[in-house]
């Protein structure tokens, strides 16, 4: 049976901020993509280091 359209039961995110629709993609050293997804809620723990990071940049004004 496919999933209904429009079900209010489906899966909701419960994040901050909307997503970009657009990726960041990275190239790791061996080994870092398992130990990354071994660490819990590792995407939102990932986005909240690269607002830390990036806020420390000045501001084109």
């Amino acid at each position: 049976m496919p999933f209904q359209k429009n079900n209010k039961l489906g899966a909701n995110r419960r994040l901050k901020r909307p997503l970009d629709k657009e990726t960041i993609s990275l190239r790791g050293y061996e080994g870092q993509k398992e130990k990354l997804k071994a660490v819990p809620d590792w995407q939102e723990r990932l986005r909240e280091f690269v607002d830390q990071l990036t806020s420390d940049l000045p501001k084109n004004e």
